[in-house]
């Protein structure tokens, strides 16, 4: 089946097009950037919108259902290769293609894909969908909430309770936060209508912060925990570089450009019919960096802790 499957996209990339559909869980910084890195990598492994690609984005506005629809809708228009940006539109696009075993399917920011059942491991996926992964630097993320904030000792957690990458994230963070003198509050919620209560409930419970995973119906409602977190006057810790330019105090964050970028040429190799989906082990971004917003710094009444001084200042102007 697979040596078929790549004889079809042989056949498609010797024809010049390729027809490639993106599902975007949702419309915020991080997953942006995704598609940004994306299109890049698929340029940078010979596919030009225009030229030899044909784009079919959509996005799923965060919500479930329509990232179902959206992965079937693809799979019935016989496009080429599905990339699925977000846990929740990977488990979309690998649905959709289950029973046909095609098209191939490839995600990025997926933070663990083996227990979400998309992967059988990183080496070796077990069918016909790779991608990249987003493992989130909690250890380092919480020496920084301690270097920022050192007579701290709670930090609150809003988490969607059916994103299974917030629940992983969760429990990892408990185990680090302990190791550094912190106790981890945390609030579920299920849905966009829940984000502000459950911002107010966390500072009902005396949290000194709150950090934020890359959860996406939580960041895509990140202003509304800002707004709430401001009141209190006590400071947001993102997870990535654009949800500091929104307006959390700091972040250690990898780079999703560069994430999107390394998918995109793991999908030209399969466009072109010189891997499947299922040879490709899943790749893996660890490296961080810190960064940090002076405004929201200097509103606070805080210091920038001296192991910080070389990080990237976001705040706007």
């Amino acid at each position: 089946c697979g040596a078929e499957n790549t004889g079809d996209l042989q056949s498609k990339s010797n024809d010049r097009t390729v027809k490639v559909g993106v599902i975007q869980y949702a419309p915020h910084g991080s997953l942006d950037n995704c598609y940004t890195g994306f299109i890049q990598g698929l340029a940078q492994g010979g596919f030009t919108e225009g030229v030899n690609l044909e784009l079919v984005f959509q996005n799923a506005n965060g919500e479930t259902s329509t990232s179902d629809l959206i992965a079937k809708n693809l799979v019935a228009q016989k496009v080429d290769l599905i990339a699925a940006i977000a846990t929740p539109a990977a488990m979309s696009a690998f649905s959709a293609v289950q029973s046909a075993g095609k098209p191939p399917v490839v995600f990025t920011a997926v933070s663990d894909p083996v227990s979400t059942g998309l992967v059988q491991s990183l080496e070796s996926t077990g069918a016909n969908i790779t991608g990249s992964c987003d493992v989130l630097p909690l250890e380092a993320q919480v020496k920084m909430i301690r270097a920022f904030l050192p007579q701290a000792k709670k930090i609150g957690v809003l988490y969607t309770t059916s994103e299974p990458n917030s629940v992983s994230h969760l429990a990892k963070l408990k185990t680090i936060a302990a190791d550094y003198g912190f106790e981890v509050v945390d609030q579920g919620v299920t849905n966009a209508s829940e984000v502000g209560s459950g911002a107010n409930a966390l500072i009902a419970k005396g949290v000194d912060c709150i950090n934020n995973f890359t959860d996406n119906n939580v960041v895509n409602h990140l202003t509304v925990v800002l707004q709430a977190a401001e009141k209190a006057n006590i400071p947001v810790f993102g997870s990535e570089e654009e949800q500091v330019k929104l307006g959390c105090l700091a972040a250690e964050g990898i780079d999703y450009i560069a994430l999107g970028r390394e998918t995109g040429l793991m999908a030209a190799k399969i466009l072109k019919g010189e891997a499947t989906a299922d040879s490709l082990p899943v790749a893996t971004a660890t490296d961080s960096k810190p960064f940090y917003n002076q405004a929201v710094l200097e509103r606070l009444g805080l210091t920038l802790p001296q192991d910080y001084a070389q990080a990237t200042n976001l705040s706007a102007g």
